[in-house]
């Protein structure tokens, strides 16, 4: 329950950014979306600094920061972003997206090189080859994929001019279309929690993920009126808050205690990378739907990006049903 509440917390707060974005740069402007959230992190950190109990490392062996890790990891997702933004233009610059693959393919290399040989790595790939922690891992990275489509196409439709298929909201009626979704995200941590203790992890993650393809292939199907988008979008965020928490349950429960740690960050690690790449193909998508000369995509790509978020997010349950019935209590 409690392991339900913070990932209820967590989406809840990236909704509530969300939400808060277009107010704020409406009110003020483009600039103060990126320096409140500096302000808040800076304050945060304090409180953290000054209110959380200090514990002792787990392993008194630990050896600090995997910093060449650190770095290496960082520049294989920049790297990652950088071949997927590319990718719509290959026609127009094969060279270049060629360099691209060649150095995600070499920072690659050197990060597993690296990771393995590291006395504390920051991710441990003898954690990551065990069963519960790698289906956990896989099934994180694709049901983030899937949500993150919702999350950047729904918006992007709200906006398109309503003299061609969209609605020409602003970003605060935007955020107000959004709400629904916060209030779902924030809500499902816990309802999951529940769910587990009482049903198993797998039984939350096969539901949620069949409640999240049915949400998008319906977005794909349906999308004509404002209550469309915003039950979708809703019922998307609630499938994800619930298999998160499950997710993060059964990481958490199927290793020692001691490896707790390690093993949900693999997971948050994994929630990330999702939704870097389900934003950046999304947004590929759109562009490569674009007509020339025209700064609003087709509609038919909305439709493959809702179609191709929902197929890979029922392909997950080929991973579910080798899961275990996880934890109950």
């Amino acid at each position: 329950m409690a392991i339900g509440v913070v990932s209820g917390l967590f989406v809840g707060g990236g909704m509530v950014g969300t939400l808060s974005a277009g107010p704020v740069a409406e009110a003020l402007s483009r600039h103060w979306m990126f320096a409140l959230p500096t302000i808040v992190v800076i304050g945060a950190t304090l409180l953290v600094n000054r209110l959380m109990p200090h514990d002792s490392p787990g392993r008194p062996d630990d050896a600090g920061i995997d910093w060449p890790g650190l770095v290496l990891l960082s520049g294989t997702l920049v790297t990652l972003m950088l071949v997927l933004a590319l990718a719509p233009d290959i026609a127009s610059q094969p060279l270049v997206l060629g360099v691209a693959v060649v150095l995600l393919a070499a920072f690659v290399t050197g990060w597993i090189a690296v990771e393995r040989r590291a006395a504390s790595p920051m991710v441990d790939l003898r954690m990551l080859a065990r069963p519960a922690v790698w289906k956990s891992c896989v099934l994180t990275f694709v049901i983030c994929v899937g949500t993150s489509g919702a999350v950047f196409l729904v918006p992007q439709l709200f906006a398109v001019p309503a003299d061609e298929y969209g609605f020409g909201a602003t970003a605060t009626q935007i955020g107000l279309f959004l709400l629904p979704g916060v209030v779902a995200a924030s809500v499902a941590g816990p309802i999951g929690g529940i769910g587990v203790r009482r049903l198993g992890s797998r039984a939350v993650v096969t539901a949620g993920i069949v409640l999240m393809a049915f949400s998008l292939i319906g977005l794909a199907a349906v999308h004509t009126e404002v209550w469309h988008l915003i039950v979708g979008k809703a019922l998307v965020a609630l499938a994800n808050g619930l298999c998160i928490t499950a997710m993060v349950t059964s990481t958490a429960t199927s290793v020692d205690q001691g490896d707790t740690g390690i093993a949900t960050s693999l997971v948050l690690v994994t929630r990330v990378l999702g939704f870097a790449v389900g934003v950046q193909v999304s947004g590929a998508i759109l562009t490569a739907g674009t007509p020339s000369g025209s700064d609003v995509p087709a509609e038919s790509a909305f439709v493959v990006g809702f179609v191709l978020a929902g197929a890979v997010t029922a392909l997950s349950l080929l991973v579910t049903r080798t899961m275990g019935k996880g934890v109950r209590e």
